[in-house]
C-alpha cells in the first residue's frame, strides 16, 4: 500500500512539474493603442463618457492608471519609447534619437504603423499626437488613417484621432461619437487587444494626471478591474510581452497587466 501511494504521488508530483506555465500575457496577433486628450479619470469614468463608462464595465478597467508628465508630447514619447527622452515640451522639430517599440517590431519582422486622423495635412492634425513622427527613419511608418483596415490589422498599430475626435479641442461626447464608429469593428478580430487611454490628465498626480484607461477586444476577459497602479510604461511593457519583443527604458522595469486576460 505505501509503495502504491508512493507511486501515486511520484506521478502527480510529475505531472504538475510537466504543466506548462502559463504566461502572465498571452500572445497577441494585434494590439491597437488608441490615445485620446487632456481628462481626468473622474471626468470621464461615470458620466463624462457613457460610451468609455459602459466599455470599463465590459472589459477591462484599469483603475490606478497615471500619466507620466505634462504637456502632451512627453506621454506619447513614453508609450512607445518607454522614455520622455527629455523632451519637456510639445515641440515639433525635436528629434528623438533613441529607439522605439516600432524598432523592436522591425527587428522581428513584425509589421507595425502609425495611424493619425487628417494626417499629413488636415488643420485638426497634430504632430505632437504621432509620436513616430519623431523617430528617423519611423516616420516612413505614418499613414492616414483610414489606412487601417480591421480586416487587415497590423501586429501593432497606433492611433491619433485628430484634435476634436480625441477631445483636445471638444468635449467628450465628441469623443464618444468617433469611437462608436471607429473602435466596435476592431472588437471582434481574434487574439486582439485595444487599449484606449488619455495621455494626460489636469492635475500632477504620477506626474501627469490619475487618467482613464481601458483595455478591449477579443483577447480580454469580460468585467475585468485591474486596481494596481500602472503608467505608459507598464501599458509599454504589456505590448511588448504581447507581441514578444525586448523592452525599451523604463518598461524594462514596469509590471505587466495580468488578470485581464481571456
Amino acid at each position: 500500500m505505501r509503495v502504491g501511494l508512493a507511486v501515486a504521488a511520484a506521478v502527480v508530483v510529475a505531472a504538475t512539474a510537466a504543466a506548462p506555465r502559463q504566461a502572465p500575457v498571452p500572445r497577441l496577433a494585434h494590439v491597437v493603442v488608441v490615445v485620446l486628450e487632456n481628462r481626468e479619470r473622474s471626468d470621464v469614468i461615470g458620466g463624462g463618457s457613457p460610451l468609455l463608462t459602459s466599455y470599463a464595465h465590459r472589459y477591462a478597467d484599469l483603475t490606478s492608471y497615471y500619466a507620466v508628465a505634462h504637456p502632451s508630447l512627453p506621454n506619447y514619447l513614453a508609450l512607445v519609447s518607454g522614455s520622455t527622452d527629455g523632451i519637456t515640451s510639445d515641440c515639433t522639430t525635436c528629434v528623438v534619437r533613441g529607439s522605439s517599440i516600432g524598432t523592436l517590431l522591425g527587428r522581428a519582422h513584425r509589421s507595425w504603423g502609425g495611424y493619425a486622423q487628417g494626417y499629413p495635412g488636415g488643420t485638426r492634425f497634430a504632430k505632437k499626437h504621432m509620436p513616430f513622427l519623431y523617430f528617423s527613419p519611423a516616420e516612413g511608418h505614418v499613414h492616414p488613417l483610414g489606412a487601417l483596415d480591421p480586416r487587415r490589422l497590423p501586429s501593432f498599430a497606433f492611433v491619433a484621432p485628430d484634435l476634436c475626435a480625441d477631445g483636445h479641442d471638444c468635449p467628450l461626447s465628441s469623443v464618444d461619437a468617433f469611437l462608436g464608429r471607429f473602435l466596435p469593428p476592431l472588437l471582434s478580430v481574434p487574439r486582439t487587444a485595444v487599449f484606449v487611454v488619455f495621455d494626460e490628465g489636469t492635475t500632477d498626480a504620477g506626474g501627469g494626471g490619475h487618467v482613464a484607461a481601458l483595455v478591449l477586444g477579443a483577447a480580454v476577459r469580460p468585467h475585468s478591474v485591474d486596481r494596481r497602479r500602472c503608467s505608459h510604461y507598464c501599458l509599454l511593457r504589456t505590448v511588448e510581452d504581447a507581441l514578444g519583443v525586448g523592452h525599451l527604458g523604463a518598461s524594462a522595469h514596469a509590471e505587466p497587466l495580468t488578470g485581464i486576460w481571456r
